[in-house]
């Protein structure tokens, strides 16, 4: 009898260890709008672990503050995440920020070139002292897509949050550039896509920029505050939930009526 429980323990055991082995991990890539470490500030990565259920899904904010898609493969913190990535997984990306930074300097050297096409500047890294192949941000974010592909991920692009930053009481958008580029490498790699540039962009402009500036910003137009990384946080989330097909409807939270 001790033996048939034993048996039983451990077959209890394993099959919870499996359960929880089976558990999808959501990874969020990108920069510090996404992940930020600074006294005072966040990004809506390290904050929107709260809209999901994490009894059914990991939450894990690999975003770097500083990066650009560029310097994101460049410096090895996509294959870092490649290496952890499994079937069924998710990936959010969001970049653009950093990317119109300059291509080669002895500073940062973060830029990518502008665009989604296959366009290529090859440089001696003042930075880094090595050689390498420039793309444009359209080719790296196809990279990110492509390789959460082939380990049976779901990828999912979204347009850079928008800077505080205004003209003639409207946000200025990202839709000429980076939020247009990544729309359009989503659409052309089939993948879904959320304009969290345009999404933010409105729920600033309900408050204004005096109020805006008070509530999610303290030093410059781009950094937020705790309550501004969650407005964004909740952007994603609210672009998420417009999806016609949310891949990951399963593991938001219930809302509450009301809310």
């Amino acid at each position: 009898m001790k033996t048939y429980f034993l048996m039983i323990s451990i077959i209890l055991a394993s099959v919870s260890t499996s359960a929880q082995q089976r558990m999808p991990t959501l990874f969020t890539i990108g920069d510090s709008t996404v992940h930020n470490s600074s006294q005072g500030l966040q990004g809506w990565g390290d904050v929107i672990a709260t809209f999901f259920d994490q009894a059914k899904i990991k939450v894990d904010n690999r975003a770097r503050g500083g990066r650009s898609s560029r310097t994101y493969v460049s410096e090895g913190l996509w294959d870092q995440v490649l290496a952890e990535l499994k079937p069924g997984d998710f990936v959010l990306m969001q970049f653009g920020h950093n990317d119109g930074g300059a291509v080669n300097d002895a500073s940062r050297a973060r830029g990518s070139l502008r665009g989604i096409g296959n366009e290529t500047e090859e440089i001696d890294n003042l930075l880094t002292r090595k050689h390498e192949i420039v793309h444009t941000f359209g080719w790296y974010m196809k990279k990110f897509i492509s390789d959460a592909k082939a380990r049976q991920a779901t990828p999912i692009v979204l347009s850079p949050v928008p800077r505080n930053m205004w003209k003639e009481g409207k946000v200025v958008r990202a839709s000429d550039s980076y939020g247009k580029w990544a729309a359009e490498v989503a659409m052309s790699e089939g993948v879904s896509f959320i304009d969290l540039n345009e999404i933010s962009a409105k729920q600033f402009e309900a408050l204004g920029p005096g109020k805006v500036k008070e509530l999610y910003f303290l030093e410059d137009h781009t950094h937020t505050t705790p309550a501004g990384a969650l407005l964004n946080a909740t952007s994603v989330v609210e672009g998420l939930r417009a999806l016609k097909n949310n891949p990951l409807a399963a593991f938001l939270q219930v809302r509450r009526t009301g809310s």
